[in-house]
């Protein structure tokens, strides 16, 4: 039998910070927050959002992005190239939203937490169908109660919100005077479609 090469003890090419996030993050499958990425590697805050940085103009020219809500990131798809990773996966087209239900996701993600007595406020509408209905689309999240008297539910949108409407963090918003900037059809996953307020959705 032929002798086998001998091992040896040389270390692989140091992989730079970036490269260490980015792998962390395609194994997660999940948001990390910024605080996990940097304990798990061993480097303070600056560094890894000095990586995360670098990551996100790699990914300019690719069909990967760096999506960041706050403090944590994660992983998607270029957002141009949704329909056709549909079409590629044989997804069927979701029920869009109805327009009351992108005025309150407008509402949400302009004032941002924000709860439902005042979102009431704003509509001058009952909201309660139409919360529960971007709630279980997953495009909005739940953010804790406030401290104010019954202690509401504060709500601000989600990573899927970000998915939706192909942005990489609510700073990409337009300003609210070019809201008709922002697309009218928002396609999520289909369910909860029964409204509970009377309300179209």
């Amino acid at each position: 039998m032929d002798d086998l090469p001998a091992l040896t003890n040389d270390a692989p090419p140091a992989l730079s910070l970036a490269a260490q996030v980015e792998a962390l993050l395609f194994a997660s499958g999940e948001p990390a927050t910024v605080n996990a990425l940097a304990a798990a590697l061993g480097a303070t805050l600056n560094e890894v959002e000095a990586a995360l940085e670098s990551l996100a103009d790699h990914y300019q020219s690719r069909g990967i992005r760096l999506q960041r809500l706050g403090n944590r990131v994660r992983l998607v798809t270029a957002p141009e190239l949704a329909e056709r990773i549909q079409r590629f996966l044989g997804l069927e087209e979701s029920t869009r939203l109805s327009p009351a239900a992108l005025e309150t996701l407008a509402i949400i993600a302009y004032n941002q937490p924000i709860t439902k007595p005042q979102i009431e406020m704003i509509r001058g509408v009952n909201c309660d169908g139409v919360i529960n209905t971007l709630l279980a689309r997953n495009l909005i999240q739940e953010l804790g109660r406030a401290e104010t008297v019954g202690h509401p539910m504060r709500y601000g949108v989600s990573f899927d919100f970000l998915s939706h409407f192909g942005l990489r963090g609510v700073h990409e918003l337009p300003p609210v005077e070019n809201l008709d900037q922002l697309p009218t059809a928002a396609q999520p996953p289909a369910g909860g479609d029964a409204p509970a307020d009377g309300e179209p959705r």
